[in-house]
């Protein structure tokens, strides 16, 4: 079995950050990274070349970010990994997205609901760590 792509790196969080061609992009992954870290709790890890990761999972592919985001192109990716409950009032509350199976897609915070944000991953978080107790 090949080994998966999207693995942790040492690479700086911040240095990617700086990377992002659109400056709102950029100001919005800088929020978010905060966001993510308050939440979690954890500090902000580079997981393959585009995806800022928090905490880790195993999955039966090999390790996995727990949760996380990537600034894409087109939209900010949010990777939520589970459904849990009280997602659907968060995602009520959220404003203008898509969804993925595990992703959330917006174009720009200001957008949405920060607090909703919050709650979609502080809940996303939870249920990775009661599905995943030994990796919590």
């Amino acid at each position: 079995m090949a080994e998966p792509k999207t693995r942790p790196t040492s690479a700086s969080v911040a240095a990617f950050i700086d990377t992002v061609p659109d400056e709102r992009k950029r100001d919005d992954a800088r929020a978010l990274v905060k966001l993510f870290t308050a939440v979690t709790g954890e500090k902000a890890v580079m997981w393959g070349p585009s995806i800022v990761g928090f905490g880790t999972y195993q999955a039966a592919s090999g390790p996995w970010p727990r949760t996380g985001f990537a600034p894409r192109k087109a939209d900010l990716v949010l990777y939520l990994m589970a459904d849990f409950d009280g997602q659907a009032d968060a995602l009520r509350r959220l404003g203008k997205h898509k969804r993925g199976k595990a992703c959330l897609y917006v174009k720009r915070l200001a957008d949405v609901d920060t607090e909703a944000v919050k709650d979609l991953i502080a809940g996303s978080w939870a249920e990775m760590a009661r599905r995943y107790p030994a990796q919590a």
